[in-house]
């Protein structure tokens, strides 16, 4: 249970920590009740006072996604120092050289340097696809697998970071299309699927098939529909793959044709228009599939 601060001035409980000043201050008088506060960061579970040293730790946790790791210094540019005082001015040359030569030690090789730059290229796919950070981690782990067996030698790193994105999104169930990625990469979805198969069989990645449930959420979330309809295209794939309706079909396909069905029955209707530019496939596809699902399925719609 955290301890209750009261201000020694005027009594207050509204007490905030400022960490880039290092202080603790009261809200309402603005008195600095004490100063070179340390964060300790988040509590960690222990029995006991040893397990509470092994598990103690300082620093921001170590990450795939940076070549090094994370584990290196880095000097910030807001020219202030740890107290959040302003740097004097004959110090900011000084401070300067420093950042700069902090830089190139970072990259101290051509390897370093490549896998910076293939590592920053994944971040900046992943952030226009909107990919949470899981999906990074692994496409950041396969990637440097595949660096390690020396697979990038003779291939561009574009389309290996792209390969092992889309690796990864598979991997995490968190599915996109070769398009999505070829769109945002800006490499043809010829390349990508050249070097995704090349890097899943010689690092051996066990990858099952898209399901069509993996799409459905992503695809509610962008034509607004409300849970009713995500629940009712669910059902819809569930009776679809109890028959094996979905074995041999695009998953894209069938998930776009099954939420079709399902915005008609529940009332929420979305063009196959609508459906197919979010989907990534074409209205013929949708009609094709739509009419085998209410066929196989006995599904009445009234269009």
């Amino acid at each position: 249970m955290e301890e209750i601060i009261e201000c020694p001035e005027c009594g207050s409980t509204h007490i905030s920590r400022d960490y880039s000043r290092a202080e603790l201050v009261c809200n309402d008088c603005g008195f600095v009740i004490d100063e070179d506060i340390i964060d300790h960061g988040p509590e960690w579970r222990a029995f006991d006072s040893d397990q509470r040293e092994k598990r103690a730790r300082t620093g921001a946790p170590m990450t795939y996604t940076i070549h090094d790791k994370g584990l290196s210094t880095v000097i910030g540019w807001k020219n202030r120092d740890a107290y959040g005082k302003s740097i004097p001015t004959r110090n900011r040359a000084q401070l300067y050289r420093l950042r700069k030569w902090q830089a190139r030690t970072r990259i101290s090789n051509a390897t370093e340097r490549n896998l910076a730059f293939a590592l920053s290229n994944l971040d900046r796919l992943s952030s226009s696809l909107g990919l949470p950070r899981t999906v990074r981690e692994t496409a950041a782990m396969i990637y440097r697998k595949a660096a390690l067996k020396n697979l990038i030698r003779g291939r561009s790193m574009e389309g290996v970071s792209a390969a092992a994105l889309y690796a990864a999104c598979r991997q995490c169930h968190v599915p996109r299309t070769l398009d999505e990625i070829s769109n945002v990469a800006h490499i043809s979805r010829k390349d990508i699927g050249r070097n995704y198969r090349y890097v899943a069989r010689e690092l051996e990645l066990k990858l099952m098939p898209t399901s069509p449930r993996d799409y459905i959420s992503r695809f509610c979330s962008e034509l607004k529909l409300s849970a009713d309809v995500q629940a009712k295209t669910l059902d819809i794939l569930r009776e679809a793959t109890n028959k094996e309706l979905t074995s041999g079909r695009g998953p894209t396909g069938i998930a776009a044709a099954s939420l079709y069905i399902a915005t008609v029955l529940c009332g929420e209707r979305r063009t196959q228009r609508e459906i197919a530019d979010v989907a990534g496939v074409t209205e013929v596809t949708i009609r094709n599939r739509y009419k085998e699902l209410t066929k196989k399925l006995d599904i009445d719609i009234i269009l």
